[in-house]
């Protein structure tokens, strides 16, 4: 798997602008992606030093589609925390 396999899109939701401010960002990754293959991906396409990673499964909704009930489909996330003094340039719009 390639680093720009690893990262799917970065998630921009209000929490994870919140989490930007401890030098934490958010991605969505590739399901079948482990916490060393995403720290190496984040420090080699953004070139940061990255301290540690958190992993999770974010589980599908139940939504309903017309009268049937539907389900969302699940994905995993991951939180990396930078080292202090490190930011990514894509988030902060330069």
């Amino acid at each position: 798997m390639c680093l720009e396999d690893i990262l799917i899109e970065p998630v921009l939701s209000e929490k994870a602008t919140l989490l930007r401010d401890e030098g934490k960002y958010v991605f969505k990754v590739h399901p079948d992606a482990n916490k060393y293959e995403i720290k190496d991906a984040v420090s080699k396409l953004f070139k940061v030093k990255v301290l540690d990673c958190t992993v999770m499964n974010v589980g599908g909704k139940v939504k309903r589609v017309r009268t049937r009930p539907g389900k969302t489909s699940s994905w995993k996330k991951a939180i990396v925390r930078l080292a202090p003094g490190e930011t990514i340039k894509v988030f902060e719009g330069v």
